[in-house]
């Protein structure tokens, strides 16, 4: 079984405060394109202009830090086919991870519920994250991916600083932000999928994130 763990892309959509919609537009018309092929050939090619940071997306090291592994430099296999763990949380806001769990080369993905929200105003404040201790722990143990359904992995205060994202991309440890659907798989025995196309020079990108569940 598969089960789908991204948000919908759509015209205008906001995914964070002050960070623009997507624009969806038109290169060359099905009714243009009549034009260029055979008859009774036509074809619809699309433009898009989005904000790296909208929808379901990882976040590489390059996102935070000037050196780090970007797009394309991440290896694929700490965004592909990942033994998966389940973090549920328990409604507290700064979410802990149970330091019994082996966690070494899995995608850690943090349950909290908050992906109700999205798509309203409710989804934007008062959020669940990931407590920063927790998140040292995890870089220790070599978890492969650390993922949450959620506005962010961090509290997000003004101007506030960021040590889920500086803790985990220092450690060269991918994120997935935003994710849904959590409640549908396991605890653990499935397989995480997550990439992004290979953009040199970007740190951040959305994907279609999903899990195979045997």
């Amino acid at each position: 079984m598969i089960v789908d763990l991204s948000h919908r892309i759509t015209e205008g959509m906001t995914t964070y405060p002050g960070i623009p919609g997507p624009a969806l537009g038109v290169h060359l018309s099905r009714e243009d394109s009549r034009e260029v092929y055979a008859p009774g050939t036509e074809f619809h090619i699309g433009v898009i202009t989005l904000t790296a940071n909208t929808g379901t997306y990882v976040d590489t090291p390059h996102h935070r830090y000037a050196g780090g592994a970007d797009l394309a430099q991440v290896p694929i296999d700490r965004l592909a086919d990942l033994p998966g763990l389940v973090v549920r949380a328990g409604g507290e806001r700064a979410v802990t991870v149970d330091r019994s769990l082996d966690v070494r080369g899995r995608a850690v993905l943090i349950h909290t519920g908050w992906d109700r929200h999205f798509g309203t105003d409710a989804y934007f404040s008062g959020h669940p994250y990931l407590a920063p201790e927790s998140a040292a722990w995890l870089a220790e143990q070599g978890a492969a991916l650390v993922g949450i359904d959620s506005l962010n992995i961090d509290d997000t205060p003004p101007r506030g600083e960021r040590p889920a994202h500086s803790i985990l991309l220092g450690a060269g440890i991918p994120l997935v932000e935003h994710l849904t659907g959590l409640a549908a798989l396991p605890d653990e025995g499935f397989r995480f999928h997550a990439a992004p196309p290979m953009v040199a020079g970007m740190g951040t990108f959305p994907v279609r994130a999903y899990a195979v569940v045997p």
